[in-house]
């Protein structure tokens, strides 16, 4: 089967770009409670919005409690299946190794997200679990959808962070 990853057409390249928006709609709330803007949603294989959301380790007061964390769970519960192989999974921040991890678990289809982590991203940038020997499961990844707007609302939080102290 071809990955869905490889045949990037101009439709394709808007969906992609449409779900992203959505995500950064949702990091902005998460920015609004406090938390780090991350957004997350889980799109089935017919285009079907299974799960949304944003980082809540704050307000949960749960480490765990990141954007892709919680879509992945709620998704899988919707669907009564822990395997989402034909879902899509649209992130506004390259996942650490914990979401990583759980992506691979999840056998998600494709992975989307949009800013690089230069500290944390377990996908390219500082480690690369699905194409690692640990990794049980063949990801498509697809980096950079509204990349800019993206990492502009993560360093605009931050820098706000830092100027509140």
């Amino acid at each position: 089967m071809k990955p869905a990853f490889l045949s990037l057409n101009e439709t394709t390249y808007q969906q992609h770009r449409t779900w992203m928006q959505h995500a950064l709609d949702l990091a902005q709330k998460a920015a609004e409670m406090g938390e780090v803007p991350v957004g997350a949603i889980v799109v089935d294989k017919q285009g079907n919005c299974l799960a949304t959301a944003f980082n809540g380790k704050e307000m949960g007061y749960n480490p765990t409690a990141h954007a892709e964390m919680i879509a992945i769970a709620q998704a899988a519960k919707i669907r009564q299946d822990w395997r989402l192989s034909d879902c899509t999974l649209y992130v506004t921040l390259e996942p650490c190794p914990m979401c990583a991890g759980a992506i691979i678990q999840a056998r998600l289809g494709l992975l989307v997200y949009g800013a690089n982590d230069p500290k944390t991203g377990a996908i390219r940038t500082v480690l690369n679990l699905p194409d690692s020997p640990a990794s049980n499961h063949r990801l498509g990844v697809l980096g950079g959808i509204l990349e800019t707007p993206c990492r502009q609302q993560l360093q605009d939080w931050f820098n706000r962070q830092r100027e509140s102290k």
